[in-house]
């Protein structure tokens, strides 16, 4: 084994990373704070990246040991990325501790209720109870389009070969409002 086969990152931190590009993209996509209304906040865009990774997550559960360690990639740089972003917005070392707690306790909870509303599916009151706690923050008006979008992303994540995923190659529905 020669030294860039010791140096060339394992196939599925390379797609774990990918992947949490893709969301990320996806995820800062104009339709959804203008067509479906998500708020343009720090909370907003912290919700929407959320549900872009729990809907991989969700995906790749269940398919394997490499779906596993791609999913776990996934959420390092999940983490990775609020913490770096924590960092950009001024936050002090001693202060990232406390607010990544808090951010890794609101995932857990969310990532729990996304994935019960996903099995629950077609029926859509849990995702919608859900997106409007949480998108919305409390707002009982208008999730509607939210949810028919997060619908939309699973079924199109869900019609994917795994094969693509694994390699990170994510692909995502248009988002119209």
């Amino acid at each position: 084994m020669g030294l860039r086969q010791l140096l060339k990152p394992r196939r599925t931190l390379q797609a774990g990373r990918h992947l949490y590009q893709s969301a990320v993209a996806q995820a800062r996509q104009p339709d959804l704070y203008i067509g479906l209304k998500a708020p343009d906040t720090v909370e907003g865009r912290f919700e929407l990246y959320t549900l872009h990774v729990v809907l991989l997550l969700h995906r790749l559960k269940r398919n394997g040991q490499p779906a596993t360690d791609t999913a776990q990639t996934l959420f390092d740089e999940y983490i990775r990325g609020l913490d770096d972003a924590l960092r950009e917005m001024g936050v002090g070392d001693l202060g990232v501790g406390k607010r990544m707690r808090k951010l890794g306790e609101a995932f857990y909870g969310r990532a729990k209720s996304y994935d019960e509303a996903f099995e629950a599916l077609p029926d859509t009151a849990l995702l919608t109870s859900v997106v409007a706690r949480t998108v919305l923050a409390g707002e009982t008006e208008g999730p509607e389009s939210l949810v028919a979008y997060a619908v939309r992303a699973a079924d199109h994540l869900a019609q994917q070969p795994l094969e693509p995923l694994l390699e990170g190659r994510a692909q995502w529905p248009q988002v119209k409002a």
